[in-house]
């Protein structure tokens, strides 16, 4: 299922997302005006890698905004750009960034455990998925019954469908840990961080409900 854009009306403007999204989107075009050898050696240095965790702390956060290919800054960018918007409105500037800031810590968190069981220390981690699975868990609970619009496979078509985003984000996280449990034991050959994904999704529908959401009213 590929989010289109959800049916909620956001009355502030996003700066923070946005901000988020630009300065991602910036970081990839760096990242694919370099050639092999340097893009290699500038994931080393910002990816977060846990046996160099100590020596670079900083990668706790820089791993944030590096992306590994074209596909991976699209799609995190998207789900950012549906979802982030609305979370921003109902917790203000400040609180999103930090919501943000801890999905993707807590995310980190996650994986790295998940490196040290397979012995995967080596393997550096990128992405803003993390981070912005936590974005969606927060929307989930803000926004449980906010309408997805959504492009369904059904069958062999292509099919727009409104779905309730309880149902939309929650069957993505079963994805999420689905995938996880079925890919760890070669979760030491790195590709996708999927307890990354679970921890952030987690981390951020827990402290949604501690940084006390302004109430705004439609009509």
């Amino acid at each position: 299922m590929l989010p289109i854009k959800d049916l909620n009306p956001s009355r502030s403007f996003p700066l923070v997302n946005l901000t988020l999204i630009v300065v991602c989107s910036l970081v990839w075009l760096y990242e694919f005006s370099l050639d092999e050898v340097e893009f290699v050696k500038f994931i080393g240095e910002y990816g977060l890698t846990l046996s160099n965790l100590f020596e670079r702390p900083y990668t706790i956060i820089t791993h944030m905004f590096l992306h590994g290919g074209w596909l991976h800054i699209i799609g995190n960018m998207w789900f950012l750009y549906v979802f982030g918007d609305n979370v921003e409105d109902r917790l203000g500037k400040l609180r999103y960034l930090l919501l943000y800031l801890l999905s993707g810590l807590g995310a980190a968190l996650l994986q790295i455990l998940v490196s040290l069981l397979v012995g995967a220390e080596d393997v550096p981690m990128v992405g803003a998925s993390g981070a912005i699975s936590g974005v969606l868990g927060a929307y989930m609970w803000l926004f449980p019954h906010a309408r997805v619009l959504a492009l369904v496979p059904i069958f062999f078509f292509l099919t727009l469908v409104e779905i309730p985003a309880v149902y939309f984000i929650g069957f993505w996280i079963l994805i999420q840990i689905v995938n996880g449990l079925v890919s760890l034991p070669f979760a030491g050959m790195g590709g996708v961080a999927w307890f990354a994904h679970i921890g952030g999704f987690f981390v951020g529908y827990h402290v949604v409900k501690r940084l006390k959401p302004r109430n705004i009213y439609y009509i």
